[in-house]
C-alpha cells in the first residue's frame, strides 16, 4: 500500500472554509489519480473529488461542485481539497485515496467494492449551522 499523510479538517460554521491536504511521498503522481471520499454517520460513503496526476483534470460530485476545489502540487507530492461555502451536510469523515489508474476507476468505486492503492487517515470535518 502507498502511505499517505492526511491533514487539515476541523470545525467551522456554515459558510466557512477548510482545506485538506494529502501528501503521498512514494506515489508517482503522473501515473495515477488522487481523490477524496467522505462518510457521515449512518450514511453511505460518498465521493467528493478526484484529480488526475497525468493531466490535472478534475472530477467533482454534484453536491460539491462550485464549492470545493481539488488541486495538486506534484513537486511536493501533495494534493489539496479546498472547501468553501461549507454546509452542515458536508459534515463527515474525509479520506484521501490514491490509485495507479485514473479518475474513471477511482470514482466508479466511491461507494466501495475496490481496494485503492493507498488510503490516508480519515479527517473529521464538522460544519455547524
Amino acid at each position: 500500500d502507498v502511505q499517505l499523510q492526511a491533514s487539515g479538517g476541523g470545525s467551522v460554521q456554515a459558510g466557512g472554509s477548510l482545506r485538506l491536504s494529502c501528501k503521498a511521498p512514494t506515489f508517482t503522481f503522473d501515473e495515477g489519480a488522487i481523490g477524496w471520499f467522505r462518510q457521515a454517520p449512518g450514511k453511505e460513503r460518498e465521493g467528493v473529488a478526484c484529480i488526475s496526476g497525468k493531466d490535472g483534470s478534475a472530477v467533482y460530485a454534484d453536491s460539491v461542485k462550485g464549492r470545493f476545489t481539488i488541486s495538486s502540487e506534484n513537486a511536493k507530492n501533495t494534493v489539496y481539497l479546498q472547501m468553501d461555502n461549507l454546509e452542515p451536510e458536508d459534515t463527515a469523515v474525509y479520506t484521501c485515496v490514491v490509485d495507479y489508474t485514473d479518475c474513471t476507476v477511482v470514482t466508479a468505486y466511491w461507494r466501495g467494492g475496490y481496494e485503492y492503492d493507498g488510503y490516508g487517515r480519515g479527517t473529521q470535518v464538522t460544519v455547524s449551522s
